[in-house]
């Protein structure tokens, strides 16, 4: 079952080609990878997917609906959450409240109840208060809740990102270099809980990647991207070992991506 369809998308920003002619399907359930060299397109193609950029053809699908022009705001209400490559967390608010922002779209009361926190505000506040707490233990950060979050390491400030991102309870997540940034420790850190997360809570996310090790680990499909383009999909041994992905990463073709 599809979760994602990209189809003959192709963009162009002040007058350069960034993608071009773009088929892409993501499958219900899978981790689904999206790698390439720096500058093939990678990120771009996310800002498509959620409506940072408006391509100039082609379409996106998610789970069945049209989305191609739709506002991110749109997009993320529908369930679409993305973790950024670059922190996106208020540094100056704690963890707890970090998380509490990406509950926002399940808060369903009126500002009349909102003021004076009485019935259904009080009840929805309580419900997503239990449901954040789960989650702060989930992801490890229970002694670190009222701390805050640009006081972290930049390694914890991830996983408060992932875990915001996690709070919008979307069907479709996206992880823009997750591990970017990080020491070995980390990354192995955040690869288990990349997977825990797939498990327990996302069953289809998009993973931009530029560590192989960890592309080849966790990912179930790849999607290789090159100048723009797709320039192969398959199977991460099928990837692992084709001569096009290898000469665009390596300059080779007698290597193989380990």
């Amino acid at each position: 079952m599809e979760n994602l369809q990209v189809s003959n998308l192709s963009l162009n920003l002040v007058g350069f080609q960034i993608l071009s002619r773009i088929d892409m399907v993501v499958k219900e359930g899978l981790i689904h990878s999206v790698i390439g060299p720096n500058g093939s397109g990678k990120t771009s193609l996310m800002n498509c997917i959620t409506g940072y950029y408006r391509p100039n053809k082609g379409s996106i699908f998610f789970k069945g609906k049209e989305i191609t022009y739709l506002k991110p705001n749109k997009i993320a209400e529908i369930g679409i959450a993305r973790m950024f490559q670059h922190i996106e967390i208020v540094q100056e608010f704690s963890v707890i409240d970090n998380i509490i922002l990406g509950k926002h779209l399940h808060l369903h009361y009126n500002p009349i109840q909102a003021l004076f926190f009485y019935g259904k505000a009080l009840k929805e506040e309580l419900k997503q208060r239990g449901k954040i707490e789960d989650l702060l233990s989930f992801m490890r950060l229970e002694e670190s809740k009222y701390q805050i979050a640009g006081s972290l390491s930049y390694g914890t400030q991830k996983r408060v990102e992932l875990a915001r991102a996690i709070a919008e309870d979307p069907q479709l997540l996206i992880l823009d270099e997750p591990t970017s940034g990080m020491n070995q420790q980390e990354k192995e850190e955040i690869m288990e809980v990349i997977l825990e997360v797939h498990k327990t809570f996302i069953p289809t996310i998009i993973l931009i990647e530029h560590d192989m090790k960890v592309v080849m680990r966790i990912s179930d499909y790849i999607s290789v991207m090159n100048f723009g383009n797709i320039i192969a999909q398959g199977l991460p041994n099928e990837i692992k070992n084709n001569h096009a992905v290898i000469e665009a990463y390596l300059g080779t073709e007698d290597q193989n991506i380990q």
